[in-house]
């Protein structure tokens, strides 16, 4: 028995296989991504330091050939600015998988960040490839066209985009081709889509208020900018555009009381306070006014509205030297607007300059075929300087302009402005019956006006440029322009690429369409 159980004690010699040491799972097969759960998980958290962290250890383990770590670590260098570094990590990327449109996308909105956008559609090119029917690459390819001014093919891009997938941002996009375009027809229709797709959208409903706006259709304009304020009451474009619209119709007080929720969001607005002071100006209020202005000259030195009111308002308290300097400011960065020249020939002609002011005027009747206010001031000026000739040419040519604006709408003339130019009819001897009509209280003392101006045997001066600069808002108010005109073609940051959600910073045109240029 004790020999059985000393047997039974003694273990079997082990195999060969058994002896070989045990090699762990991690050993025998080598996972290059084990970790990509953990970066992705700090990656969403925002806890950049840590991801970073663990990407420099798994790329130490796979001696740089995760992929997945390489592509985090390039959209952290990206949200960090370093736009160079990211856009060499995403080109490994795109060596280690070159057939992934991703990464190729990647290396394109590192190319358009860098401001290398012809490079950027040749990227884009070559992931559409790739993928034809990623919209993404389509709107990005036409913003990168928009860059370049290449506009047909932008659209061409964004239309298809909005074929494979309709988007908010690239029916923004397209519209604001058309702005650029000059094409305010087009914009809107656009945008009328857009506000159908997503009827919720307040960028949308107030871009579509403000153009409405700048074409003078008031009741659209209230409409749309109403449901803008429906669905964000404190959407502070919205809010701005809606008090330039009741400060055009001359309600100053409303008009204040919604800026001053607009100060407390935006408080370094320049149209805002353009707005304000323009406002003041209205309410006759002129000192504030200048405050007001200077407030927005201060913030937005090279615009040329704000420049032009503080031109108005200073020829208004008759300071020509100051409104002299301002107009010329002014002319310098609009060069092409008659009613600048016009302006600033009354500065000179009260600052005793008429040479000047005539070769002011002359250029503004060059530039301006619609104003007939440009020439009652011009022939007022050669009346005063005894050419009645010229005088006369001017007096004709704004009876021309005055029937075809007639002709063109309905319009109501300042009742200054049809005073001065009937007393100018009357000095110049071509009658009194003038093409527009004006009700006369006193046909008594404008008779005796007229033939104490015939029997005399000298030239008074009528001395209506002095009237003018203090006139000026309402005697211009027969173009009846809208009060957003000249700001929404005016891109000053093109749009932004939508691979990655950021926080909207632009200034769009939108605000600046929605500023008073009062006359």
């Amino acid at each position: 028995m004790a020999e059985e159980r000393r047997a039974m004690r003694t273990p079997f010699p082990a195999s060969a296989e058994s002896r070989k040491p045990r090699l762990k799972k991690g050993q025998e097969f080598p996972i290059l991504e084990k970790q990509n759960w953990l970066i992705h998980l700090h990656y969403i958290r925002k806890d950049y330091e840590a991801c970073k962290a663990v990407i420099k250890e798994q790329l130490q383990e796979t001696q740089g050939l995760c992929e997945y770590a390489i592509y985090v670590q390039a959209l952290i260098f990206r949200l960090e600015g370093n736009i160079q570094e990211s856009l060499e990590l995403f080109q490994t990327c795109a060596v280690l998988s070159p057939q992934c449109a991703d990464n190729l996308k990647q290396v394109a909105r590192s190319l358009f960040l860098l401001g290398k956008h012809k490079a950027a559609t040749e990227v884009y090119n070559e992931a559409a490839k790739l993928n034809q029917k990623d919209w993404e690459i389509c709107h990005n390819l036409g913003v990168c066209y928009i860059y370049l001014k290449q506009f047909s093919k932008a659209q061409e891009q964004l239309h298809n985009a909005l074929h494979l997938n309709r988007h908010d941002l690239t029916y923004i996009m397209l519209g604001k081709i058309h702005l650029l375009e000059g094409d305010l027809d087009k914009a809107i229709e656009i945008y009328k889509k857009a506000v159908e797709f997503s009827p919720e959208n307040t960028e949308l409903l107030t871009t579509l208020g403000l153009l409405y706006l700048q074409l003078g259709i008031y009741q659209k304009a209230f409409e749309h900018l109403g449901n803008a304020l429906t669905y964000d009451p404190t959407n502070y474009k919205a809010i701005l555009a809606a008090g330039s619209m009741m400060q055009t119709h001359g309600d100053f007080d409303v008009a204040l009381t919604k800026y001053r929720v607009v100060a407390c969001a935006v408080p370094e607005s320049p149209p805002l306070w353009n707005n304000i002071g323009m406002c003041f100006f209205g309410k006759k209020k002129y000192v504030a006014a200048i405050s007001c202005l200077k407030r927005a000259n201060y913030l937005a030195p090279f615009d040329w509205k704000i420049l032009y009111n503080l031109g108005l308002v200073h020829l208004t308290m008759q300071q020509y030297a100051s409104a002299f300097h301002f107009l010329s400011a002014a002319i310098n960065l609009q060069p092409k607007m008659g009613e600048l020249y016009m302006l600033l020939a009354v500065a000179l002609t009260n600052l005793e300059d008429p040479e000047n002011a005539k070769r002011a005027y002359a250029e503004a009747v060059r530039l301006d075929k619609c104003n007939p206010l440009v020439n009652l001031n011009y022939a007022v000026l050669l009346y005063n300087q005894g050419e009645k000739k010229g005088a006369l040419a001017q007096y004709q040519e704004m009876e021309k302009k005055v029937n075809l604006l007639k002709d063109s709408s309905s319009l109501e003339f300042d009742s200054e402005m049809v005073e001065m130019a009937q007393k100018l009819g009357a000095a110049l001897q071509v009658g009194e019956a003038l093409v527009w009509t004006k009700p006369v209280k006193d046909t008594k003392s404008k008779h005796r006006t007229t033939s104490a101006s015939k029997a005399g045997g000298f030239q008074q001066p009528l001395g209506s440029n002095q009237a003018l600069g203090q006139a000026m808002s309402s005697a211009a108010a027969h173009r009846k322009l809208p009060s957003g005109a000249g700001g929404v073609s005016q891109l000053s940051k093109p749009p932004s690429l939508p691979l990655e959600p950021e926080p909207t910073t632009e200034a769009h045109p939108t605000e600046a369409s929605a500023q008073i240029r009062e006359k």
